[in-house]
């Protein structure tokens, strides 16, 4: 390649391009990434700068900065991540509270800090103190009667749709990108997909808001899922402000990825090492920030913590066309059906708490109203199983209820345009079923412990049988039934509930799971949604095992115009423009000429754009008769022709190329394993075709008995 002094014989003759220009190497939207051509600019990054080091103290110095951005990065991400999700959390438990009373001592206290505050609490009555007053007293003076019922049901109402409202306005005029939970369009952004904005500034600061209020209004879902879109925000918010991450899609992918594994996702094709090492730094610098500020009020990490005493044995609908009003028909609807149901009432998250706790001796649920033996003189820790009592019974009837509910909400829920996540209403609806199949157990162990299956284990005035483990294990099977996960789930539920000694139940609960759920399909929810969206997502779970090659695969097919391609040194300006105008491609092949096609590399058709538009205002005698030409020498011209471009640069000389015969079985694992754009088909180095990443989908659902073109973004 020729430096930008150099002369040739057609005259004074440079290649520009030398010198970068503005967004030469950027993508358009809704466009894939190269991760080859990623992969190679950083490790050139890098060789630049290691071989710049040796020259200068100063350069040394900024090698070292260059080295240690990425834990900067990982640490400013984990402050405020942290930051974000406690203050979410401390702001939730606010406002959900708020749609039944205040505090009067201190409005922007919710009712437990309030009564935490309080001298004249008492044990008996803690959720009871004289600071905290329900809307009705504090308005007409009364907590009890028809009137004040109905006054605390209406308010509880309006208060919902309030926050509904406000959070799907926000949504629909400032950043529609905030919808959902987040995590099917995240995996396909680091699967290489471009969608410009969806981790923005403006979605970070929406998100944030609109989650807290919608998780208020007391809608059936949570906010953990979109909580990773508020930390992959973060992490391309912070990255934006180092060169070494920002000018490289592939690296700024590697620091969103981080927080998918902290997740329990992995989805990139490229996953380093090193990776792995500061998703564990940024969850510890995350993990600090939350422990300081305490949003759980129990000076633990976990947003369920539970010790048992016993261990274990052995597309879119009509509505959906008008996104406010269908949030605030599901708001009004879940109010109206909430309310009379203490289960449904409170927040989901407290609903799962105490499903999942034990039933100690100083517990005041209706789900431990056992009828005791007033002779016992076991400690407090170890209550042998009891016969229930009339509490027991209505809260199995009211979880039944609210099982039934939750279900069916749930389903109208998810999808709608605000963020919500899947994962607090999942485990709620597996924590309700297995909290009634625990207590079922429970009582058959202590009516019938002479059973076969109790005998052995199961004594009399003994403590046989823990309801609350059986809710943990059917939140665990719930979710993993949804999501499909496996070992993360597990690696999930211990760090909600600290619940370490029950991982093989919870381990089989989510094997089991799996197997059932997959009978009915393979995908999990968010697959579903890539799919539904028609993202462009190779996912690497997928088999195909069908007996195709490349040759049935790639374009241009029979009867199709020929394949649009560049010649090295034989097309005008002109040409190029006009072919540029005339189609809708990414990228053209180069070829030595149109007679023999012999393959000389591959151009993308933003950086032709971008290269002949600098070229026209920075280079001297380049107009539209100028020969645009792809090698190290310019062609021979007639004299008094217009200066030649150059444009050798923007060639990628090494394009993935695979023959026709190529199996697609292989074609399919080089996309997953790769990430490619595109590849081109040859015989005997002669150009025959191209296939790209869409058209692998489009084949694999047809392949499938699916609706190829369903492969689309939509």
């Amino acid at each position: 390649m020729v430096n930008a002094g150099d002369m040739n014989g057609s005259g004074n003759l440079m290649d520009f391009l030398d010198e970068p220009f503005p967004d030469v190497g950027t993508y358009e939207d809704f466009h894939t990434i190269d991760w080859l051509r990623e992969k190679s600019r950083d490790t050139d990054r890098h060789r630049k700068i290691t071989s710049k080091s040796k020259e200068s103290i100063w350069e040394f110095i900024k090698s070292l900065l260059d080295a240690w951005s990425g834990w900067v990065v990982m640490l400013l991400i984990g402050l405020l991540a942290g930051t974000l999700a406690g203050v979410i959390d401390l702001a939730v438990d606010w406002m959900t509270d708020l749609k039944e009373g205040v505090c009067l001592s201190a409005f922007w206290y919710s009712h437990e800090q309030c009564c935490w505050t309080s001298n004249e609490t008492t044990f008996d009555d803690r959720d009871k103190c004289p600071q905290w007053q329900k809307w009705s007293e504090l308005l007409v003076s009364q907590s009890e009667g028809a009137s004040a019922y109905i006054l605390n049901y209406f308010l509880y109402i309006m208060w919902a749709l309030c926050f509904a409202f406000l959070a799907v306005s926000l949504v629909r005029v400032f950043a529609p990108y905030a919808c959902g939970s987040g995590i099917p369009e995240i995996k396909t952004i680091l699967s290489g997909f471009i969608i410009r904005g969806y981790l923005g500034k403006w979605t970070l600061l929406i998100k944030t808001v609109t989650l807290v209020l919608v998780v208020s209004s007391g809608l059936s879902l949570g906010k953990e899922g979109p909580l990773v879109h508020v930390a992959c925000c973060c992490g391309n918010f912070f990255s934006s402000l180092f060169s070494k991450y920002s000018k490289n899609e592939g690296k700024r992918r590697e620091v969103s990825e981080i927080f998918m594994v902290s997740a329990r996702f992995q989805v990139s094709y490229y996953f380093p090492l090193k990776t792995l090492w500061r998703s564990f730094f940024a969850a510890l610098v995350a993990a600090f920030t939350l422990r300081s500020i305490n949003p759980f009020g129990n000076s633990r990490l976990v947003l369920f913590y539970v010790e048992y005493h016993t261990p274990w044995r052995r597309k879119t609908t009509r509505l959906g066309k008008y996104p406010v009003l269908e949030v605030i028909v599901i708001t009004a609807i879940t109010a109206i059906i909430a309310y009379p149901n203490p289960y449904t009432r409170r927040s989901t998250s407290e609903l799962i708490s105490e499903l999942f706790n034990d039933c100690g001796a100083l517990e005041s649920s209706q789900l431990c109203d056992y009828i005791n033996d007033p002779n016992m003189t076991r400690p407090v820790d170890d209550i042998p199983d009891r016969p229930a009592g009339p509490g027991v019974y209505s809260a199995m009837w009211q979880l039944a209820l609210a099982l039934v509910f939750k279900i069916v909400i749930t389903i109208f829920t998810f999808g709608m345009k605000i963020p919500s996540g899947l994962f607090i209403p999942s485990m709620a609806v597996g924590a309700m079923a297995g909290r009634m199949v625990g207590i079922g157990v429970e009582q058959l162990a202590y009516h019938h412990h002479d059973w076969i299956i109790f005998r052995n284990w199961c004594r009399p005035g003994a403590d046989c049988v823990t309801p609350g483990l059986y809710a943990m294990v059917g939140a665990a099977a719930c979710l993993g039934g949804v999501t499909r996960m496996t070992v993360s789930l597990v690696v999930i539920m211990f760090e909600l509930t600290g619940g370490l000694e029950y991982i093989v139940p919870l381990m089989a609960a989510a094997v089991t799971s799996k197997w059932v759920a997959d009978a009915f399909g393979k995908e999990g929810i968010y697959e579903a949604h890539i799919h539904l969206n028609g993202y462009p997502f190779l996912d690497v779970k997928d088999e195909f095992t069908h007996r195709t090659l490349a040759t049935d695969v790639m374009r241009p097919r029979r009867g199709e115009a020929p394949l649009s391609v560049l010649t090295q040194d034989s097309m005008t300006v002109e040409d190029v423009e006009t072919l540029i105008k005339e189609t809708d491609y990414n990228g053209f092949p180069v070829v030595v000429s149109k007679d023999s096609e012999r393959l000389i590399g591959f151009a993308q058709r933003r950086e032709l754009i971008l290269a002949i538009k600098n070229a026209r205002q920075r280079q001297d005698g380049v107009v539209s008769n100028s020969i645009v030409y792809f090698t190290e020498d310019p062609p021979e011209l007639p004299p008094n022709s217009p200066h030649p471009l150059k444009l050798r640069r923007i060639l990628n000389l090494s394009p993935f190329t695979v023959t026709d015969h190529t199996p697609m079985e292989t074609v399919v694992d080089i996309f997953r394993k790769l990430g490619l754009r595109q590849c081109l088909v040859t015989r005997s180095g002669r150009l025959l075709g191209i296939i790209t990443k869409k058209d692998v989908l489009r084949h694999m659902a047809q392949m499938a008995n699916q609706d190829p073109e369903s492969i689309m973004f939509n």
